[in-house]
Formats: C-alpha cells, sequence, structure tokens
C-alpha cells in the first residue's frame, strides 16, 4: 500500500524531523490481511485464530513490550471515598484504590470516577490516564490530592527541575482537556488514574519501587530484556486493571467503555485497546508516533527521536528502527486494525504536526481493510477531510485547527459518536 504526498501546513520542528510533505519518502505498508506466512485473510475465523494473535505478538515484541498476563491474582479495591452530591448534585464522586499485591505498602493506582446523578440504568464511561494528577482533572475539592514521584511542569507535563509538594491551586490545571460536567451531562461517567500511580514518566521510572514495571521486576530502561515492556506498557496494563475495577461496580456499565488518551498517554489507550478486546471503543487524540500515525513516513516526531527522548517508553528493541523505519516488520494502521471490529476515532490537529495528523488520518484509512471484513463501515472518504469536518462510521476521524491539545471541540465530537455508538 503506498501513499499520495499533500503539501503540510508549516510548523518549525527540530532537525532531522521532516514537516514538509514533498519530503516524505516513498514507502510500502505491509497488508493488515496478509499472515506473515503469505496466507490472504478472507473470514473473520482466520483474522482472530491466525492473524490478529500474530500481529499482537510483534508489536509485543517489536514495539511495546511484552505484558504480565491478566490481573495479579491478589489485586484488590478499595473505596475510599464517596460523594453523592459532587458537582453542584449532579454527579456521584467516587475514589477508589487498586491494590495490586493487596497489600497497603505495595504498588497501587487511585481510580477517581464521576457519574451522572438520575439515571436510570449504569452509565456507559469514558476511561482515560492523566498527566499530573486526580486532582488536575477537575477543581472539584473533594479530589484527593496526589502524591507526587516527580512534580509536572503545567502545562509541559515535564518533570520539573524541583519536586515542591503538591498545591491547592493546581486544582484544575487540565480540568479542560476533560471536560467532566459536559460528559456528565451527555449522560456518561468519566474515571481516571494519573499515570505516575503505574510508573514515573521518567528515565528511571521503571525501577521506581511502587512502579508496576518493579513489581514484574522489568529491570530499568538499559538493563531489561530487548522485549520487555517499558512505560507505554505499565500505562496500559493500568488501564485494563481499572476496568477490572469497573467491572465489579454495579453503579457502571462496564460493557460499554470507552478508553481514550491525549498524545503519550493516547499511544498508551492505543495498545491497551489493541490488547483487551473488553474495551468497547477507543478514541486516540493525537497519538502521533508510536500512536495513530504511521512511523513509516518519518514525518515530524520518528522512531529515533522518541527512542532517543523518551528511552523508557517503548522495548527496547524498537530502537532497531531508529532510522530505520523501512524494515519495521508492522506499522500503526495495523494497530488500529487490531481494534476491530469496534468503534474507533482518531483525532489530530493542523497546528501538532509533530504528531502527524496525516499519518494519522492513514493509520485510520489503513484500518479500514480489517473492518470491512467484520462487514463495518469505516471512513467514508478516500482523501483526509478538511479541517474542523469529522467524517466516517465505526471509524471517526477529524482533523481541527489548533494546537496538541485535547479541547471542547474534540469532546462534542467523540460524545457524538459515542452517542451513536455506544448508546442503547
Amino acid at each position: 500500500m503506498t501513499c499520495a504526498l499533500a503539501v503540510a501546513s508549516g510548523w518549525a520542528a527540530p532537525a532531522p524531523a521532516i514537516t514538509q510533505e514533498a519530503k516524505v519518502p516513498p514507502y510500502t505498508l505491509p497488508d493488515p490481511l496478509v499472515c506473515a506466512d503469505g496466507t490472504a485473510v478472507r473470514d473473520v475465523a482466520v483474522w482472530r485464530a491466525k492473524r490478529r494473535p500474530e500481529l499482537l505478538e510483534i508489536f509485543a515484541r517489536e514495539i511495546y513490550g511484552r505484558t504480565p498476563a491478566g490481573r495479579p491474582a491478589a489485586m484488590r479495591f478499595e473505596v475510599t471515598s464517596v460523594d453523592r452530591e459532587a458537582l453542584g448534585g449532579k454527579a456521584t464522586r467516587k475514589e477508589v484504590t487498586l491494590w495490586f499485591t493487596g497489600k497497603t505498602d505495595g504498588p497501587r493506582m487511585h481510580l477517581l470516577i464521576y457519574q451522572p446523578n438520575g439515571v436510570s440504568t449504569p452509565p456507559p464511561v469514558f476511561l482515560g490516564l492523566n498527566f499530573i494528577g486526580n486532582h488536575t482533572v477537575h477543581a472539584d475539592p473533594g479530589i484527593t490530592l496526589a502524591q507526587p514521584r516527580v512534580v509536572y511542569d503545567v502545562p509541559r507535563y515535564r518533570p520539573a527541575d524541583s519536586q515542591p509538594a503538591v498545591k491547592e491551586e493546581q486544582r484544575g490545571a487540565h480540568a479542560d482537556k476533560w471536560q467532566i460536567e459536559t460528559v456528565i451531562a451527555r449522560g456518561y461517567a468519566t474515571a481516571s488514574a494519573w499515570c505516575n500511580d503505574l510508573c514515573p514518566d521518567r528515565l528511571d521510572g521503571l525501577k521506581d519501587p511502587m512502579s508496576v514495571a518493579a513489581l514484574f521486576v522489568t529491570g530499568g530502561a538499559e538493563e531489561r530484556a530487548g522485549d520487555a515492556w517499558g512505560a507505554m506498557g505499565a500505562w496500559a496494563w493500568g488501564l485494563s486493571r481499572a476496568l477490572d475495577y469497573i467491572e465489579s461496580d454495579g453503579d457502571l456499565d462496564a460493557k460499554r467503555v470507552a478508553v481514550h488518551g491525549f498524545s503519550r498517554l493516547g499511544k498508551a489507550a492505543d495498545w491497551a485497546a489493541a490488547q483487551d478486546e473488553r474495551f468497547a471503543m477507543l478514541v486516540t487524540n493525537e497519538s502521533g508516533c508510536g500512536g495513530s500515525a504511521l512511523s513509516k513516513r518519518i514525518y515530524g516526531e520518528t522512531v529515533a527521536i522518541i527512542n532517543g527522548k523518551f528511552p523508557y517508553w517503548f522495548a527496547k528493541n524498537f530502537r532497531r528502527y531508529d532510522d530505520n523505519e523501512s524494515a519495521l516488520p508492522v506499522d500503526q494502521h495495523q494497530l488500529l486494525a487490531l481494534i476491530a471490529p469496534r468503534p474507533l476515532y482518531v483525532a489530530s490537529a493542523d497546528g501538532d504536526q509533530w504528531s502527524d495528523p496525516r499519518g494519522e488520518f492513514l493509520g485510520a484509512q489503513g484500518a479500514e481493510p480489517v473492518y470491512a471484513l467484520f462487514g463495518k463501515k469505516g471512513l467514508g472518504v478516500t482523501a483526509m477531510p478538511a479541517l474542523n469536518t469529522p467524517v466516517g462510521e465505526t471509524i471517526g476521524y477529524h482533523d481541527r485547527t489548533g494546537k496538541h491539545d485535547m479541547t471542547d471541540y474534540d469532546w462534542a465530537r467523540y460524545l457524538d459518536f459515542a452517542d451513536r455508538q455506544l448508546k442503547r
């Protein structure tokens, strides 16, 4: 599969990144419906029995690292607070701690949930990780302040030079990215946990004694095995553990959980949904390289750039493809194909050429043959749509004006899509 060239919008990025469409080299995408031995996949049975497991194995071995199987036997949940009159009475707020070893001195994740009041049946849920603590997704003073392992510099979500205490004024710092009251008003619950609870987003995070990477004796960024997981895998694993809790909560509909993520956490959501078919829908927002954008385009952030900046995110084996994307046995359209036949929404922003909007669109488009195998309609277009023009049926896509962000425009599109796909 080859792809046409088009003009990209002007955006400056550090060398050696390509940010002009005319400089994208020719490339060929591997076919999601042709097995490694050349077998053509012509029905769902062969996809499920052979091709899907084969692709999951390649992505695990070469890109994301291998995920420990299933839920820890000793894991338990503890509801630590409930407020049934949250957000002015519109919602019930719950805080839940997931103890991964069952012990209070072991690795854990704090899950924050808002569910709409006055609904007659358990609502569907939007579940995603946040960058800098649960208290930043809404200004609600009832949210417990996160206890940081590292403090992030808002709004860049990069580790700060110092580690001061979390402050009250940080409440709601990322509320615009979550739009919780809008989500509640549309009849959905929302759930979030801090990615650093699972694996701190820093070079030595895999060795943090409270990370799930340490729990599974992963080793450090350089000491681990080539196919061992990194932070991305640990974050994706945590999303599945949050779903384990949701399955136990009769107030929520665990069969209608949309996993979502923005930027690096969009990459984690992609990998979580690809592996765990319990997720009913995926929303991936500007997830770029290692997420929804095609690696072989080497546009914007590349494999070499991302591995150089974040050597602990992906498997060490992914470094084999630094400045060598043509050798990749898979590409991200095949990752998105692993979501089929479940609904998938991919979003871009024209001011975020680093994440390669066209590459994200082409990633979604490249997943269409697998959706068609299931009798599902995809994007419904052959060319990238105009700005602020959402398209698609079971696969949705938009490219909005603006920068790298998750905005009220994005949320309106996701909720419209969920209304069509998840509402009964």
